[in-house]
């Protein structure tokens, strides 16, 4: 039915628990769910063996060190045995309604991208899975404490087999290469699924000790900033505002409105190859008029 796929952190410190939590829920979902690991971070290997999972360790990175999403999706794509393919962080915590929402999506005859927001949740303790009563428990300290993240947050992509074309050699965990998957979806005009309602996603809040700068080399960092530039700049900050589709009260359906209509506006430059030519036109424009007022302005002054 489904392979997922994931690039865990070194499984130490708060992030073997996140990760155990994440992972382990995956593993329980039931026939037809396929999981793959990916990448040779400390004791990723050992983990994968205990669960029985797959295992690749070696994935294309940037000079810094840090995996690339073009290899890390295309080895994914070569390797999983199912139809459609997930790709999902490794803090995520997955309900058991994923299964169902899957199933739906199996149905679409067009090409898509389903995405959805998550639920942050402070999780201190790992879940004891042989507890059949985990779920419950977990939903009820997400609707006490937890709270839904905006729709800028993207932790899974879901996605028939053969979707991707060319991907650029983003950092993964940086910023923007989320923002891009949907904004090159869009640009080939392909269905992009908001799958909130149907796929009970819990984000483990965490710190960024992973990275040698923690939050600020993450956010602001080279890697970064390069991500920003191979998507395209700020114009390119796609997000779930930008699906196409909903799946509402368990069917998926087009999304109207005029939401839909102002941000389908405001993205036009971006979708449109005329548009964004067009915007790139004007300001090289503005900024010539720019200069040719400054020498203006000092030739004037050096008459007087």
């Amino acid at each position: 039915m489904i392979t997922l796929f994931a690039i865990p952190k070194p499984m130490e410190g708060e992030f073997e628990r996140l990760q155990e939590n994440a992972i382990g829920s995956w593993i329980r979902l039931g026939f037809g769910v396929e999981v793959l690991l990916f990448g040779g971070e400390r004791g990723v290997d050992a983990f994968a063996r205990q669960l029985g999972l797959d295992h690749v360790a070696e994935v294309a990175r940037t000079e810094f060190g840090t995996p690339r999403v073009d290899d890390l999706f295309a080895q994914a794509e070569r390797r999983a045995t199912q139809d459609l393919i997930g790709y999902i962080n490794a803090d995520i915590i997955l309900g058991r309604n994923f299964l169902d929402a899957v199933r739906m999506l199996a149905a679409v005859e067009r090409p898509f991208l389903a995405v959805g927001r998550r639920w942050d949740l402070e999780v201190a303790e790992t879940i004891d899975y042989s507890d059949p009563g985990w779920e419950e428990m977990l939903r009820s300290q997400v609707a006490a404490k937890g709270s839904l993240h905006s729709e800028t947050g993207i932790d899974y992509f879901i996605y028939p087999r053969g979707f991707w074309g060319r991907i650029p050699p983003f950092a993964i965990g940086r910023t923007m290469w989320d923002n891009w998957l949907i904004l090159d979806a869009r640009r080939r005009r392909m269905m992009v699924i908001d799958a909130t309602e149907s796929i009970w996603a819990v984000h483990q809040n965490h710190g960024y000790n992973h990275h040698p700068q923690g939050a600020e080399g993450v956010w602001k960092g080279p890697e970064a900033e390069r991500n920003e530039r191979l998507a395209g700049g700020s114009l390119r900050l796609f997000s779930i505002l930008d699906a196409t589709h909903r799946i509402r009260m368990g069917t998926i359906e087009k999304i109207t409105g005029p939401i839909r209509v102002q941000r389908d506006r405001y993205m036009l430059p971006a979708i449109s190859k005329t548009a964004a030519w067009a915007e790139a036109a004007g300001k090289w424009i503005a900024r010539g008029a720019g200069l040719l007022r400054t020498r203006l302005a000092r030739m004037k002054g050096k008459k007087s």
